[in-house]
């Protein structure tokens, strides 16, 4: 094998006349009259390279926290009557907490030693139905007195023991369940699984993620439709019909000094915008007693104040740390529906992966960098167990739903959001007041949202023949089964009875999870019935996978920062990990020719002085 390795001396980065330094002229993730250059990104504001200015990085990542925050908040809101601890706001409000910080740096893993695309980490619904049967049973059912607010003394420690010996078992769960999740993704099972999954296995999973959640998206915007229906309209003006308008901004040169200059203002924050004008109104009509102050009453939800028992009882400051409610327990029960979480959990993140690098203009994501992914988010689950969130952490289909509404990809721009997770973890008393954001407002951000991340499953279909029948009934049967399965089996759920509990709970969280089951049937039947590859579209589907192997844009992409792979630990051993980034491959025709250049040069000019050629 050949190996030509040149080296010259960089040239020096370009100041620009506005004081912004770039690394370089005309390459991956660079401007040009405003307009990025980079994976095929022409139609968005910042592609996954780009590295957006740090004010607007720290805007967009507050943007992607709030679209996040429902997810964030409800998941701990939902375990609380389980946990006992319904009638105790600042516990709830303490778990709000550690469930941002824990994600915050589950997020920072994931963008800088995971997959690397810009996906929020984030806490995971797959594990609230199996958390909610372990805490069914007769063992870990509350106490009568705990459901009395007059009986409950919050600071006593009887009570402080019965809702932490839950949260206890719930931490020892997660954190076995979360070893399988590494195992499977640094043991590169889940790599080696991809080669049998292709457009309809993963479309039906895809839009499975977002179909099932109309009914609690719709029962938010329910509390008051107006708020809801605004919160909408704002969000369509801004992201669709306004997103071509640029609004004056001033701005400081070193050379113009105080100026102004254009800017995408609607296109960039359409959703934090929304976000803030829909709050403002519910404020102004709290103020104003226009929105009912009885707690029965329709639209009573929809007033700011509702939760400012949580605002006023929070810290200040509170440093969330690894055995805050003791030390964990564990039971087999636990661990096997938890397991069962993680499966589903798996299986939409592997779709968020492909569909978040449709949306940023990055390559599909070569099978390194899932194994490497679903590796960090089982890490990610460790954390959180540790940690007592009472929950997991998973890719966040939300967030990703979000990239297609602002068309900004940056990566910075996630590290950014991961940052913000941190700081609200910690400021207690700021954190809570995000989560009185009133639920028709979050709502119609959802219902926005999800019709997107519809879309966006829908949208692998493109590589698939679908005037084939066999194609239609695959993905026409996986969607159906995957709505219609899980609604029978939550008004049913008594008739699933094997005489095995853990059992039954395994298949329960299974067959109730329509992501599961659609994707399920879709890598089934995809795979059985006969079909050519390409009217399957694993063809085409392939040859884009390929494609982006053969172009410098995947390492580019998914390769390790800090030089981690190419200056250090790229030893033969390291190489042979699954999880481990490959070198770049020679060009077609090159067999067995691996050529490094630190410095692009015309062929026909002479060699650069101090160059170094080394050929084995």
């Amino acid at each position: 094998m050949n190996s030509a390795i040149t080296s010259c001396e960089h040239p020096k980065p370009l100041q620009r006349s506005d004081g912004v330094l770039n690394s370089h002229e005309g390459g991956q993730g660079s401007k040009k009259d405003g307009q990025p250059r980079g994976l095929s990104s022409s139609h968005l504001a910042y592609s996954i390279l780009d590295i957006p200015p740090w004010y607007l990085c720290i805007f967009l990542g507050v943007q992607h926290f709030l679209t996040a925050l429902g997810g964030l908040v409800a998941v701990p809101l939902i375990l609380a009557k389980d946990l006992c601890l319904q009638h105790d706001p600042l516990t709830q409000s303490y778990l709000i907490s550690t469930i941002f910080f824990v994600s915050g740096i589950c997020t920072l893993l994931q963008v800088f030693l995971g997959v690397r695309l810009p996906i929020l980490q984030g806490g995971t619904f797959a594990f609230v139905a199996p958390s909610l049967a372990m805490l069914s049973l007769p063992t870990w059912k509350c106490p009568t007195w705990t459901l009395n607010a007059s009986l409950v003394n919050t600071s006593s420690p009887e009570f402080t023991e019965e809702w932490q010996k839950r949260i206890r078992e719930l931490q020892g769960a997660i954190m076995v369940a979360s070893c399988v999740q590494m195992l499977v993704g640094f043991s590169g099972l889940i790599g080696f699984l991809m080669r049998f999954i292709g457009p309809l296995t993963i479309a039906p999973t895809i839009s499975l993620v977002a179909l099932p959640l109309f009914d609690s998206a719709g029962d938010d915007a329910g509390i008051h439709w107006g708020i809801a229906a605004t919160t909408i309209f704002l969000i369509v003006l801004f992201s669709q019909y306004l997103k071509n308008i640029a609004v004056p901004v001033p701005v400081y040169g070193r050379e113009k000094k105080c100026h102004t200059s254009k800017f995408y203002l609607f296109q960039v924050f359409p959703v934090l915008l929304a976000l803030c004008i829909s709050w403002l109104l519910c404020f102004a009509l709290t103020v104003t007693n226009a929105l009912p102050s009885a707690p029965t009453a329709y639209g009573y939800l929809a007033r700011t104040d509702t939760k400012g028992d949580v605002l006023s009882q929070a810290p200040w400051f509170r440093f969330p740390y690894p055995g805050q409610w003791g030390l964990p327990t564990i039971s087999l029960a636990g661990v096997f529906g938890i397991v069962a979480g993680v499966i589903s959990s798996m299986v939409e993140s592997v779709g968020d992966y492909y569909a978040c690098a449709r949306l940023v203009g990055a390559p599909p994501p070569p099978k390194h960098a899932i194994n490497r992914g679903i590796g960090i988010e089982g890490l990610g689950c460790l954390l959180a167990g540790a940690w007592g969130t009472g929950n997991g952490t998973t890719s966040y289909s939300e967030n990703v739903g979000a990239l297609g509404i602002t068309r900004v990809g940056s990566r910075m721009v996630i590290v950014a959001a991961g940052c913000v997770l941190l700081l609200m973890g910690i400021f207690g008393k700021i954190g809570a007041a995000f989560a009185t954001i009133p639920a028709p407002v979050i709502g119609g951000m959802f219902l926005v949202m999800f019709g997107i991340i519809t879309a966006v499953g829908i949208s692998n279909l493109q590589y698939v023949n679908m005037n084939s029948s066999r194609n239609l009934f695959v993905f026409g049967f996986s969607i159906y089964c995957g709505l219609a399965v899980p609604n029978w089996v939550n008004k049913n759920a008594e008739r699933l009875h094997t005489g095995i509990l853990q059992l039954d709970q395994v298949i329960q969280v299974l067959l109730t999870t329509g992501m599961f089951v659609g994707g399920f049937l879709g890598f089934l039947l995809d795979n059985t019935i006969p079909g050519s590859l390409e009217e399957r579209g694993l063809l085409a589907w392939n040859q884009i996978q390929e494609e982006s192997e053969e172009t410098t844009k995947i390492s580019e992409v998914y390769s390790l920062p800090w030089g981690i792979g190419t200056t250090f630990c790229a030893s033969s051993c390291t190489r042979c990990l699954p999880f481990w980034p490959r070198l770049e491959r020679g060009g077609r025709g090159e067999v067995g020719v691996s050529q490094l250049t630190l410095c692009s040069r015309d062929p026909s000019e002479e060699r650069p002085k101090g160059a170094t050629d080394t050929r084995i």
